[in-house]
């Protein structure tokens, strides 16, 4: 029986790529990324020559049984998003669900992972904490956010820099313009900013200055 290899890749500096991760990714008998364009582009830095597939949130339902079924038979595969560690806001939880139902080995490997960095580096608590993801787009969202607002751990969210700004003024809506926040963006990247105030502070610098990259928001909980 084969294993599946769950692998971090760099959130933005290339260098914070793992020996062990390169080796993995050498030796195992394919790779499954989320986008083959992107993920090319790591694999041709450390030379690696292993075949790649896609493997996304389009198509996992559809390739899942065969994958296990390729890992059951001897293969060894490994998982890569675009960035960070898989199924972590990313595709890899319905692989991983159904290799263990099937009894076949997972490891995942340490590694980059955004809100860790985020969340140490902003200064709000860290001895417990929720990690929210992306919020609902449209349905659910101002539910979740009543439901948070009452969260007394500090709260991790993913945000596109497009929806910052929608997000930061629902923030101040259901948290209230004083609860402490840190937005970090750019995270190991030239240009890595981290941005900490009251809500209502960090909203007033975005709406001045658009933002650009990933973005995590880490948001204190209610006292």
């Amino acid at each position: 029986m084969g294993k599946l290899y769950l692998v971090p890749t760099p959130i933005g500096n290339l260098k914070d790529m793992t020996f062990r991760a390169v080796e993995i990714l050498q030796e195992v008998d394919l790779i499954l990324a989320e986008d083959t364009r992107t993920s090319g582009k790591l694999l041709k830095h450390y030379g690696i020559t292993t075949q790649m597939n896609s493997h996304h949130m389009h198509n996992e339902h559809k390739t899942t049984d065969s994958l296990v079924k390729r890992i059951f038979s001897g293969e060894n595969i490994a998982l890569i998003s675009d960035a960070g560690t898989p199924a972590i806001s990313d595709p890899g939880f319905l692989l991983t669900r159904a290799c263990v139902d099937a009894g076949v080995e997972v490891d995942c490997l340490p590694g980059a992972t955004a809100f860790v960095p985020a969340l140490v580096n902003s200064g709000l608590p860290n001895d417990k904490f929720v990690f929210e993801g992306f919020l609902p787009v449209k349905k659910g969202r101002q539910t979740r956010l009543q439901l948070l607002s009452e969260e007394s751990r500090t709260i991790i969210f993913y945000e596109s820099p497009h929806k910052l700004l929608k997000t930061l003024a629902q923030f101040v809506e259901f948290f209230g313009a004083d609860r402490s926040i840190s937005v970090s963006r750019e995270i190991s990247k030239l240009h890595e900013e981290t941005v900490r105030g009251t809500v209502a502070e960090v909203l007033q610098r975005f709406e001045s200055k658009p933002p650009k990259g990933e973005i995590v928001i880490v948001v204190g909980g209610k006292k």
